[in-house]
């Protein structure tokens, strides 16, 4: 059984076998939001399945802090878009693991230009690695917790699919669409106990935000004019991912509204 969350990443796990620990997949988890996910829950002594596509020592890495916080965990490759690739990972997975108690579809990728000016291939790449990709994840990952009696899959999306943004359409449509396939996961799975809900991280600096990420603004658009804590959000995942009676819902983790 797993133990009760602490209010702090820092608390100090229970120490527990690991084939007897709760265990989560991160995709994307080489970096950033993925990287800070899979802490969260090394920090709660859980199993850790750490994917990445080509940033095998970035995944290296993230793998070395699970188990220096307390978790453990292993490394996946697997190139999302291709469905033969996702499929033949999460079946090594499930092969090495008991028991799964949560996915999580974090993989993504950025693409910034405006609309007249978007080309075919980037528009493709950034739909192919974010929508597709993630329905590619969700199809391979949903038999595994239904023939277990249920779990929790949680995919992160962004406020731009609710609102949209300037020289984001390909990633405003790529998250826009998530929306409709967690809602629609949701309502098929949830008879067999498996929980699909949406993730809004905020504005976080990471690889993908490097060149857009605001700065020095008062976050006008913010209710607290703040923007959210990578550390809150990821530890609203690991909360959200223990929650036996949520599915379907769209969680924001900052102060704008949707």
């Amino acid at each position: 059984m797993t133990r009760p969350l602490s209010n702090t990443p820092t608390a100090r796990p229970r120490l527990i076998p690991p084939r007897a620990r709760p265990a989560v997949f991160v995709t994307g988890a080489s970096g950033g939001i993925g990287r800070a996910i899979s802490l969260a829950f090394g920090a709660i002594g859980w199993h850790v399945g750490i994917h990445y596509s080509q940033n095998k020592p970035a995944a290296e890495s993230t793998l070395r802090q699970v188990r220096a916080a307390g978790g453990t965990g292993d490394l996946y490759q697997a190139d999302i878009r291709k469905w033969d690739s996702v499929q033949h990972m999460i079946d090594a997975w499930g092969t090495c693991v008991p028991t799964t108690a949560a996915f999580i579809c974090n993989a993504g990728i950025a693409g910034r230009s405006l609309l007249v000016r978007q080309t075919e291939r980037t528009w493709h790449e950034v739909i192919a690695t974010n929508l597709t990709g993630t329905f590619h994840c969700l199809r391979a990952m949903a038999p595994l917790l239904l023939a277990r009696e249920g779990g929790s899959i949680i995919v992160i999306g962004s406020h731009t699919g609710f609102h949209g943004s300037t020289g984001q359409a390909a990633y405003a449509t790529s998250k826009a669409g998530l929306i409709g396939l967690v809602k629609s996961a949701a309502w098929e799975w949830g008879p067999q106990n498996v929980r699909v809900n949406l993730v809004l991280p905020g504005w976080q600096k990471t690889g993908l935000t490097t060149d857009i990420f605001p700065e020095g603004t008062e976050w006008p658009d913010h209710a607290l004019h703040r923007p959210s804590s990578l550390e809150e959000a990821a530890w609203t995942i690991v909360h959200l991912a223990q929650l036996k009676n949520v599915s379907g819902q769209v969680w924001n983790c900052d102060s704008r509204n949707l």
